[in-house]
């Protein structure tokens, strides 16, 4: 019986960063942070998790602000740089050329996975129109393709990407796999 009520207090205690969001982002869709609207963001929140339920996503526990910083800032450059260059092949008035590309991604999480995925959606020019969970693949439409070189280096921007997000977020065991791929690629290179 204490160990139920224990696991019980362990699934609420690593639901509530989601629980917390989805108050928030009911808050931030209203644009009100009243009592008002924490207290039906609050019933909302209980309807839509108990009528969606969803597996249990557990989170790393280890969250890096410096790493959170670093990838705020970089995701904002991105944003802007991204639209300028969806604003240029507007204004342009040339069609760009365009493909799907599929992204192998390293980390086996289902949350760094959908993390990754929804920052290169994010991005303009980019867009997640498929992903295969079983074998961590990505599949993006993006923009602004001339060549296979082109193709390589988004490949390589959302590996980048993946890196920036388990470095803030992820688990120590992601962080020491993120070092030993990281050492192996500069012993390949030298």
């Amino acid at each position: 019986m204490i160990d139920n009520r224990r696991t019980a207090a362990r699934a609420l205690w690593t639901q509530l960063p989601f629980f917390v969001w989805l108050i928030l982002l009911w808050m931030l869709l209203w644009g009100q942070f009243t009592v008002l609207s924490l207290l039906t963001g609050t019933i909302v929140a209980i309807f839509t998790t108990r009528v969606f339920r969803l597996p249990p996503a557990e989170l790393s526990g280890r969250i890096n602000l410096w790493y959170g910083l670093i990838f705020a800032v970089t995701f904002t450059i991105a944003v802007v740089m991204g639209s300028l260059q969806v604003a240029w092949h507007v204004w342009n008035g040339k069609r760009p050329g365009t493909a799907i590309i599929a992204v192998p991604l390293d980390t086996d999480d289902d949350l760094i996975m959908t993390h990754v995925g929804v920052t290169a959606s994010l991005i303009p020019g980019s867009l997640v129109v498929q992903t295969d969970r079983k074998n961590r693949i990505l599949y993006l439409h993006i923009i602004g393709v001339k060549s296979l070189d082109d193709v390589e280096r988004q490949r390589a921007g959302v590996l980048r990407w993946e890196d920036r997000i388990v470095r803030a977020v992820g688990s120590r065991e992601q962080m020491q796999a993120l070092k030993k791929r990281e050492a192996a690629h500069h012993g390949s290179t030298a």
